[in-house]
């Protein structure tokens, strides 16, 4: 008993392809402001996160 191998084909997508490259096109570097917002944020982000997980590990330690 032979098990059929699965027709897998990598078959491009012209027109997805047109579209993923017009994004590109369209995409641009930041400027420097833009880039400074957007690293504050995710950097403030990062903070809130390690204090709420810094709390937790607090309030998990037992009082003795």
């Amino acid at each position: 008993m032979e098990i059929a191998k699965p027709d897998i084909k990598f078959d491009v997508n012209e027109e997805l392809f047109r579209k993923y490259w017009r994004i590109l096109k369209l995409a641009r570097t930041p400027t420097r402001d833009e880039f400074r917002k957007i690293a504050l944020v995710a950097a403030a982000g990062v903070l809130i996160v390690g204090l709420i997980g810094f709390l937790i590990y607090i309030g998990m330690i037992p009082l003795s």
